[in-house]
């Protein structure tokens, strides 16, 4: 797994070993910054449930002003530092080692995120606890791009209701990328 553009382009960086975590393949990141690209460059990126803290790294290689990474795991949140170091990005990031839904309570009150990504375990429902927080959140407006990675499978049809519209959804052959705004 590498930094796929930007400053910190061709840098490999390290997932912690096991099945504890799930890195979005190179070809799939690819794939979605090239969606998310014009979004990147001076935005505040929120990174849930970060893993390796790839998506969030992209986005800082990219041109992202300020990435805030959330991840309960402690084995994940030293990769997420290393990794942070390795590409000489750990200025522009701030990791928090809690459960989202704590992140988000102790984030509240700030300026809304410009783009916000979530990568939960598949098959658990943890994307829609999320979703429900941020539909009366400060920290996404209608100018947030909330994008969910999420099993292929995944039913999304309760959004609507929360306040949100799909903008565009992106199939692969296992999972998706669902792109929401409020």
């Amino acid at each position: 797994m590498r930094v796929i553009a930007g400053k910190a382009r061709r840098l490999n960086l390290k997932t912690i070993p096991g099945n504890e975590t799930r890195p979005t393949t190179d070809r799939i990141k690819e794939t979605l910054f090239n969606i998310f690209q014009p979004e990147i460059p001076g935005c505040r990126f929120l990174d849930l449930f970060s893993g390796s803290g790839a998506i969030g790294i992209e986005a800082l290689s990219r041109g992202a002003e300020y990435a805030v990474f959330v991840e309960k795991n402690p084995k994940a949140c030293t990769c997420i530092r290393e990794n942070l170091s390795f590409t000489k990005l750990t200025d522009g990031g701030k990791l928090l080692n809690m459960d989202v839904l704590q992140a988000l309570r102790s984030l509240e009150g700030g300026e809304p995120f410009d783009c916000i990504f979530m990568d939960a375990p598949y098959e658990q429902h943890l994307e829609q606890p999320v979703l429900e927080y941020l539909a009366d959140s400060t920290l996404a407006d209608e100018n947030t791009l909330i994008v969910v990675e999420e099993d292929l499978h995944t039913d999304f049809s309760y959004v609507e209701d929360l306040g949100y519209h799909l903008v565009r959804s992106k199939e692969y052959k296992t999972n998706k990328h669902v792109f929401l705004k409020k």
